[in-house]
C-alpha cells in the first residue's frame, strides 16, 4: 500500500510540475508579446513623430474682425455694393475687389439678410489647357473657385462653409450653368473674371438678375484670355446711367497685395 500511495503521489506531483511548466511558458509568451507589441507601437509613433504637421490639412484660419476698407477707394466699393443692386469692379489685380464682394456677401448670409450665395465665373484658363479633368461638374470646377473658399473661410470658419456648400446655401458653378436661372431677392451673386465672358455670356447673365437681387461682377479688362471682344468691357458700355447700376474703377494706387505687384504691373504696362 505504501509503494502505491508512493508511486500516485509521483504521478500527481509530475502532472502538477509539467502543468506549472506550461503556464510559465505560457505566461513568458504573453509577456514577449507584450514587449514586442510595445516595441512596434513604439517604432510607429517614433516613426511619425517629426511629420504629424504634414498630416494636418491646412484651412485659413478665421477673421472675427468686421471687414474694414484698406483704402479710400475699397470703401467707395464697398459702398457701392450695399447701395445698389448690380455693381461692376474693375481694374488691376490685388485692389481688392473679390475679397470685399466675398467678404459682403458672407456677412449678409451669416447675419441672416441673404439665403444663398451663388459663386460663378468663365470656365477659361490663363493661357494653358488643362485637358480633361476628372471627377464630377463640382469636382471639374472646384479649382475656379479655390480662391473664394479661402475667403469664405476667414470670414466664416470652414466649418460652417462645408455645412453650407452641402446644403446648397453656398453654390459654386461655372458660368454656363446659369441660363434659365433666375437670380431671387433672397440671393447675393458674384461673377470673377469677367473679362473672360463673352458679350452673348455677359447678357445671359445679366438678364438672370431678378427683383431685391445683389450682384457684383469683377474683373480687369487689361487681363482678358479669351480672343475678341469681351463682355466686361462691352457691358460697361452699355449700362452707363441705369438706374440700380454702378461701375467702380480701381486704379493701380489701389493695389493693396504688396509694393511689388504695383511695380510689376508697370512695368508690363508699360510695354503695352
Amino acid at each position: 500500500m505504501a509503494k502505491k500511495s508512493r508511486a500516485h503521489n509521483s504521478i500527481r506531483n509530475s502532472s502538477l510540475n509539467r502543468k506549472k511548466q506550461s503556464e510559465g511558458r505560457r505566461n513568458k509568451h504573453q509577456c514577449n508579446k507584450q514587449k514586442v507589441h510595445h516595441l512596434e507601437t513604439a517604432d510607429i509613433y517614433t516613426l511619425h513623430s517629426n511629420r504629424t504637421h504634414l498630416e494636418t490639412v491646412y484651412t485659413t484660419p478665421r477673421s472675427h474682425w468686421p471687414l474694414e476698407a484698406k483704402t479710400a477707394s475699397q470703401k467707395r466699393y464697398i459702398s457701392a455694393i450695399k447701395n445698389n443692386c448690380l455693381t461692376f469692379g474693375i481694374g488691376p489685380a490685388g485692389t481688392g475687389k473679390s475679397y470685399c464682394a466675398a467678404a459682403l456677401a458672407a456677412q449678409a448670409l451669416e447675419t441672416g439678410r441673404i439665403e444663398r450665395i451663388i459663386l460663378t465665373r468663365p470656365a477659361v484658363e490663363a493661357g494653358e489647357q488643362l485637358g480633361f479633368l476628372p471627377g464630377t461638374v463640382d469636382e471639374k470646377f472646384a479649382v475656379y473657385v479655390d480662391i473664394f473658399r479661402d475667403m469664405l473661410n476667414e470670414r466664416l470658419g470652414s466649418g460652417a462653409v462645408e455645412y453650407n456648400l452641402r446644403h446648397g446655401r453656398i453654390v459654386a458653378a461655372p458660368l454656363a450653368f446659369m441660363r434659365g436661372k433666375t437670380f431671387g431677392g433672397d440671393t447675393f451673386v458674384i461673377l470673377d473674371e469677367a473679362q473672360n465672358t463673352s458679350i452673348e455670356q455677359m447678357k445671359m447673365f445679366l438678364t438672370r438678375i431678378g427683383e431685391g437681387c445683389k450682384v457684383v461682377v469683377n474683373g480687369d479688362i487689361r487681363q482678358s484670355d479669351i480672343r475678341g471682344s469681351n463682355g466686361l468691357a462691352d457691358a460697361i458700355d452699355r449700362v452707363r446711367g441705369v438706374p440700380g447700376v454702378h461701375v467702380h474703377r480701381f486704379e493701380r494706387d489701389d493695389i493693396v497685395r504688396s509694393g511689388l505687384v504695383r511695380a510689376l504691373i508697370d512695368r508690363y504696362e508699360a510695354c503695352v
